[in-house]
């Protein structure tokens, strides 16, 4: 039951990006810079998402949250290479990098935080 209550929000969170990565050319909004700056947030906010919940499912383990993180996002990107008016894009992949770092990064300092608290 631990092991499903570790991973089910993992693979939930992976199928609400493979249904997004379905949709055939989803506009944000008609504005093209618009459009393109929500479709990158989206991108990056998505991935931090996926390697927090990985994070977590993975006892931790900063690596192998990163590297399931980025093999998800280039199968998602491969996927996307299938879907009418979608095309896969290596700088898509570095965005869902970014968002894990990013990811990353916050845990790191949330973590050091922490521990400078318990030490005063």
């Amino acid at each position: 039951m631990k092991t499903l209550n570790l991973w089910l929000p993992v693979f939930l969170w992976a199928a609400v990006i493979f249904f997004f990565s379905t949709l055939t050319n989803p506009k944000a909004s008609d504005f093209f810079i618009w459009d393109f700056i929500a479709k990158k947030i989206a991108h990056i906010s998505e991935y931090a998402i996926l390697y927090m919940l990985l994070f977590r499912a993975t006892g931790k383990n900063v690596v192998l949250s990163f590297v399931i993180t980025i093999l998800y996002a280039i199968s998602d990107e491969i996927h996307q290479g299938f879907i009418p008016g979608r095309s896969p894009a290596i700088y898509d992949v570095g965005l869902d990098a970014s968002g894990a770092g990013i990811a990353g990064y916050a845990i790191w300092k949330l973590k050091q935080n922490q521990s400078y608290k318990h030490k005063k």
